[in-house]
């Protein structure tokens, strides 16, 4: 957690690189069942490897909602306690957000550090940041999920302390502070207004050319798929949250000039400070006339996180009008157990084959969907005849004078 420092400001939320050994700690609640609390500590041991933790263990507790001060019930906080002093393990994450009560209770009892949800993901965001502008919207987020949480940090505090420097008239140290972080706040969001005006006129100045953004789940091949497109460098990596920043690329397909934008991926319970800090980011999707989900068919839940990424797309772009094109991506990596013909037991995900969800797909999106491998350039040929015909069609309702020319080029082509 973060730490007053003598000038009064507070420094970032998480400064030390996570390389120690970590546990996880997770719930089944009466909203959440046994499979969807594994699922959710599946992608939650995947962000602490992505931040540099090594997990060695999770912890699962059946209970009908989170303890107020301790999450978790005593008992399992003392099963906790003991495999963390009898591991030497460091760091303790837990899958959902902690008030800064639940931390304090939880780090007198276990000694070690505590992280949630929201903090890692903070932590995972500052390391990513390479632009001003993803810096100076991480840096917004985490003073947002500081400010609630500073009572925490002046708990030697046992009364108000007066004098030079400690406070200003009628105010203690938690309200200075307080009033430091809000001011923080407000200079982080002038920052990022004048930025978000120089990205306008970026993007007016673009002209009228068809926009297509890249959108999805975190970690389902946008930025490899973008380098294949684009024949450009976009850093891509197996870790979630490898792009943070927008990325816009010139691409030209046959005769076609386009711009291609790669996005920042969604999470499930992506935090309401990032979603709320990264809203300028997400002006490329608000701003495209053609969106391209891409889809991890390769996942065990990828319809779950289809849905995921439409309801994020409702709430925070405004994006419900907008053509979309489903590209089911890691063909290569899809894998079904096909039921013996004497197993009359229902038939799950993993029983159904890559043939039977094409055909399911296919008929849902009126064929507006495409199955890919971005790693082995499988059907890409068949992406760029789709992405090539939606920009034309909309390259034509701006400029249909040009009609004549397309004319030409597709007889030319015809020969």
């Amino acid at each position: 957690m973060a730490k007053p420092r003598k000038d009064g400001m507070i420094d970032n939320i998480i400064t030390e690189e996570l390389s120690e050994k970590a546990v996880l700690v997770g719930l089944i609640t009466q909203q959440q069942n046994e499979m969807k609390a594994n699922e959710y500590l599946d992608e939650l041991a995947f962000l602490a490897d992505t931040a540099g933790a090594v997990v060695v263990k999770k912890f699962l507790q059946r209970i009908d909602q989170p303890n107020r001060a301790t999450f978790v019930g005593t008992g399992k906080l003392i099963e906790i306690r003991e495999y963390v002093e009898e591991n030497e393990i460091g760091l303790v994450i837990f899958d959902d957000d902690l008030s800064s009560k639940q931390v304090s209770n939880i780090e007198k009892e276990l000694k070690v550090k505590i992280l949630d949800r929201t903090s890692l993901i903070l932590d995972i965001f500052a390391k990513r940041a390479q632009t001003a502008s993803a810096k100076l919207q991480v840096e917004l987020a985490q003073y947002r999920y500081l400010l609630p949480r500073l009572t925490r940090m002046w708990t030697h505090l046992e009364r108000q302390r007066g004098g030079i420097g400690m406070r200003g008239p009628g105010e203690t140290q938690i309200e200075t502070d307080r009033r430091i972080i809000l001011d923080k706040i407000s200079l982080l969001k002038q920052k990022l207004k004048e930025l978000d005006t120089q990205f306008t006129v970026q993007r007016k100045n673009r002209g009228k050319l068809t926009r297509i953004a890249l959108v999805g789940y975190t970690n389902v091949g946008k930025s490899t798929l973008m380098n294949l497109l684009s024949k450009s460098d976009v850093f891509a990596e197996n870790k979630l949250f490898a792009t943070l920043d927008t990325t816009c690329r010139k691409v030209v397909i046959e005769n076609l000039p386009f711009l291609l934008s790669d996005t920042v991926g969604f999470i499930r319970k992506l935090p309401h400070h990032l979603v709320e800090s990264f809203k300028s980011t997400l002006d490329e999707v608000r701003d495209a006339d053609i969106l391209v989900h891409v889809v991890d068919i390769s996942h065990p839940q990828f319809e779950d996180q289809i849905e995921i990424v439409n309801k994020t797309l409702r709430e925070v772009c405004e994006a419900t009008d907008k053509e979309m094109i489903l590209v089911f991506n890691k063909i290569d990596a899809f894998t079904y157990v096909k039921k013996d013909e004497d197993d009359l037991t229902p038939r799950t995900r993993e029983n159904i084959s890559l043939e039977e969800l094409k055909e399911t797909w296919m008929a849902k999106m009126e064929k507006n969907c495409v199955f890919i491998s971005a790693k082995n350039k499988q059907n890409i040929e068949e992406l760029k005849t789709m992405l090539y015909e939606k920009a034309k069609a909309i390259h034509q309702a701006r400029f249909p004078y040009n009609d004549f020319l397309f004319q030409k080029y597709d007889d030319l082509m015809e020969e």
